[in-house]
Formats: structure tokens, C-alpha cells, sequence
């Protein structure tokens, strides 16, 4: 958590320094609600369940309309998994926190009150279980960083000059998503979850919009 608390304010200063030649400076503090996810292997699957999600983007205007952004979005959700040797049964396998670092620009349409708006993402992920049942997996499981990248669409209601509503739908794609092992059963026996995939993981969320500057 510190060395995230580090990424962000980092991002937050880097931005900051750009602002002073940007013609609007935003930020944006968003809550959301994420749909989780499911990877199959064979007939076994591991299961990101739905959870809350809360984030802050950090943006600044390149030209009319066009911005430049670094977003920091957080989800602490559940892991579940079904596997024929360590789980038959769908079974709870640990607390999970996904921490999502993304940069990326967005285009605004509209007028000065209504935008709707479209954008892309790259950066990465990093995926941390949190209290394993050991029961499941004994050896417990490591966090993993993936290349990720993502897409966005919504519209921006601003309120005053400098004061808006930020409602929007999120994609997020986690490249070859999976690299949890976990080991089971008895004599050595143990299964390996590394499947090469690509998972989508959409979400919407809403919130207030900040803009600084001309």
C-alpha cells in the first residue's frame, strides 16, 4: 500500500508540473461498482467476484477537448476457485485487492455543460490475495503484475465553470491474466493455475470533476 500511495503522489506531482503549461488542470475522484471476472482452465475456474471500486484521474488539457490523463483505480474484491483436486466445489480461496495504474488520453464532444466522452488506457495491474485458505492452497499464493490496458465512455455534466459530474463505463483488460499456483493434495500432488488469457473486466462508476486553470 505504501509503494502505491508513493506511485500516486508521484503521478499527482508529475501532472501538476505539466499544469502550469496546460490550458485546464482536472481532477477527478470517482466510486464504482466492477463486475468481476472468471478464468478457466480445463473444466476447473478461478472467479474474481463483483465489488466496489474507487479511483482518481488526473488530467490535463493538450488542446480543446483533448486530454492527457494518469488514473489510479483500486477494487477489493473476493477469489474463488473450482478445481477438481484442491476445490470440487466452488470454494472461497482468498481476499483479493487489484491495483490498476493507467495512462491514456480522452476526447470530449458536446458543448460546455453536457460532454459525452471516449478514451484509452495503458499501464498495469497488480493482483494481491490477501488471508489464503491454506486448506486450499498450503504454499499460499504471490502477488502478480500484468501489462493491462483499458477503455472508457460516458459523459461529463458540469455543474459550474469549475465544478462537474463525471458518469462513466470502464473496460479493463488484464493481458494474460492468471500465474496463481496453488499447491494441493498429498505425495506431491499439486495443480498449477497458469493459464494464458485475456480477461475483460467492466464496471461503471460516477464523480465529481475538478478544473483548474483557464
Amino acid at each position: 500500500m505504501k509503494k502505491t500511495l508513493r506511485i500516486v503522489i508521484l503521478a499527482a506531482i508529475a501532472l501538476a508540473g505539466f499544469s502550469s503549461h496546460a490550458q485546464v488542470f482536472e481532477i477527478t475522484p470517482s466510486y464504482g461498482y466492477q463486475f468481476g471476472s472468471k478464468l478457466n482452465y480445463g473444466s476447473n475456474y478461478l472467479k474474481m467476484e463483483d465489488s466496489g471500486m474507487f479511483g482518481i484521474t488526473l488530467g490535463y488539457e493538450v488542446r480543446p477537448r483533448y486530454m492527457l490523463e494518469a488514473s489510479y483505480i483500486n477494487m477489493g474484491s473476493e477469489l474463488r476457485i473450482r478445481d477438481r483436486i484442491a476445490s470440487p466445489q466452488e470454494s472461497r480461496l482468498a481476499d483479493l485487492n487489484a491495483d490498476w495504474f493507467m495512462f491514456g488520453g480522452t476526447r470530449y464532444f458536446g458543448n460546455d455543460k453536457v460532454k459525452p466522452f471516449f478514451g484509452g488506457q495503458l499501464g498495469f495491474s497488480v493482483f494481491s490475495p490477501n488471508d489464503v485458505d491454506r486448506t486450499i492452497a498450503p504454499r499460499g499464493l504471490d502477488s502478480i503484475t500484468k501489462f493491462s490496458f483499458g477503455f472508457k465512455g460516458g459523459v461529463v455534466v458540469m455543474l459550474t465553470d469549475k465544478i462537474g459530474l463525471n458518469f462513466q463505463g470502464n473496460l479493463l483488460f488484464p493481458v494474460e491474466w492468471g500465474g496463481f499456483y496453488v499447491g494441493a493434495g498429498t505425495g506431491g500432488v499439486s495443480t498449477g493455475i497458469n493459464a494464458g488469457s485475456t480477461l475483460v473486466i467492466g464496471g461503471f462508476s460516477g464523480g465529481l470533476v475538478f478544473r483548474l486553470g483557464a
